[in-house]
């Protein structure tokens, strides 16, 4: 029994896909037997046999070390090595947004060329794919700048990524249009206007783009203003990038809302309920942040004074909009409202200089000689190098005890951060070991006891 089959010879249209003629077998069985390979198996090693192909992946690669070189340079020369929460260039040279912004870029360049000579194919794929690593950089590395050990930072970058990686899958398969479209006829009515699924979900990204670029830009500027600062002017510079922050982030929100679709002039009655509110039920949380831009304003305290407030002393370590964190020598922090620190009585003991006096009280015996016991007694003092030359340290006999001479050795220091307990316990024993060696005697408590009457 014979088998009727046909050959279709590839004319010259298709030979850059298929390189050779296909013999298709009109019996079903002989078909299934002639077609092993998948047709789109074929298409593909045509595809990757043709000269175009290489030489759009030699002008990707080309791409590619263009904007490493420039990213290393540039990191370089700004002296960005050390720099690891540079938005643009990241802990290393690939972990920034700098190469992957410098990538697209180049790449989209290519591409215009490249359109001019022949048709192009992987870099219509590649932009897209560069497109969204450049979204998610940004989105990730911003949040990590701006949003500083804040526990929920780590799913909104995995949320970024997944929805950016989403997209990407969306447009490759072709399937983009189609889900837009479907979200498009999704449609209510809110009053007047009448919103899309896909207006809505436009306005959210929409958003999120302009609130994150408003947290990088007031993020940058608050780096450079604290970079240098100390003391007073520290403080004058946070409260500049508090309020650089909160006016852009401010801007940001009307863009995004303006973007969704709302009517910024319907928040004028919102602006009045919220003035209502402040008014009455958010007084307090106004007045805390009214009070921490005035503390920043007028410098009364600054970022490293050490003060006491309700008995607790402390060094204050942040100065925010809200509240205040005052950390003790012993590691426990308080976190003190703005408005307590400007109504109630606050102890500033670095306010004029970060001097901070410390005295030690020693008794000898009536028989000491007091001159020499007031000389040991400074020397003990001068031999710490924490204690201040000028002005130096002072020996006063202070009170006559009932158990012998009291005399009260008093210092300076300024960096009662490093500890002041230990300061004091290095003078007790150099002031120990100097008496002893002097054979100056430190008397024990004594008592007197009068018996009267006869004892029976």
């Amino acid at each position: 029994m014979t088998t009727a089959t046909a050959t279709v010879t590839v004319t010259s249209e298709s030979a850059s896909a298929i390189p050779s003629a296909i013999p298709i077998d009109a019996a079903p069985a002989a078909s299934a037997s002639a077609t092993q390979a998948p047709e789109g198996l074929q298409q593909w090693f045509a595809a990757f046999l043709q000269p175009a192909l290489w030489i759009e992946l030699g002008v990707l690669l080309v791409c590619v070390a263009l904007a490493w070189g420039l990213s290393a340079l540039l990191r370089q020369t700004l002296g960005m090595q050390e720099n690891r929460s540079s938005v643009l260039f990241g802990r290393r040279l690939i972990d920034g947004v700098l190469f992957p912004l410098l990538l697209l870029t180049l790449a989209y360049s290519a591409r215009a060329v490249l359109l001019e000579l022949m048709p192009v194919t992987i870099f219509s794929h590649v932009i897209v794919v560069l497109l969204a690593l450049v979204v998610i950089r940004i989105g990730v590395k911003v949040l990590q700048v701006a949003l500083v050990q804040t526990p929920w930072v780590r799913t909104l970058e995995r949320s970024i990524s997944w929805l950016a990686w989403f997209a990407v899958v969306l447009w490759l398969s072709g399937l983009l249009p189609l889900v837009l479209h479907e979200l498009d006829q999704i449609k209510w009515t809110i009053g007047a206007s009448e919103l899309s699924l896909r207006t809505l979900l436009e306005g959210i990204i929409t958003a999120a783009v302009v609130l994150i670029l408003a947290l990088w830009v007031s993020s940058a500027i608050e780096s450079r203003l604290l970079r240098s600062a100390s003391g007073g002017d520290l403080s004058l510079r946070k409260a500049v990038s508090n309020a650089t922050r909160a006016l852009l982030v401010l801007v940001g929100l009307l863009v995004a809302l303006s973007a969704v679709g709302i009517d910024l002039t319907a928040l004028s009655v919102l602006g009045g309920a919220i003035g209502v509110g402040i008014g009455f039920g958010l007084q307090r949380l106004a007045s805390n942040y009214v009070s921490g831009f005035v503390i920043l304003a007028e410098r009364s305290m600054r970022i490293g004074d050490n003060v006491r407030v309700d008995n607790f002393d402390g060094r204050i370590t942040q100065i925010n909009a809200r509240y205040t964190v005052i950390r003790s020598l012993a590691g426990r922090e308080s976190i003190v409202p703005n408005e307590i620190l400007l109504i109630n009585r606050v102890e500033n003991l670095s306010l004029a200089d970060a001097q901070l006096w410390q005295s030690t009280v020693v008794t000898v015996g009536y028989e000491s000689d007091v001159d020499l016991v007031m000389r040991l007694l400074s020397e003990a003092a001068l031999a710490r190098p924490r204690v201040l030359r000028d002005p130096a340290p002072a020996v006063a006999l202070s009170a006559f005890g009932p158990d012998g001479l009291e005399f009260t050795v008093g210092y300076w220091m300024v960096d009662p951060e490093n500890g002041q307990l230990n300061l004091r316990s290095q003078i007790n024993c150099a002031i120990l070991q100097a008496l002893r060696e002097n054979n100056i005697e430190i008397p024990y408590p004594q008592r007197v006891l009068h018996m009267r009457g006869a004892v029976t």
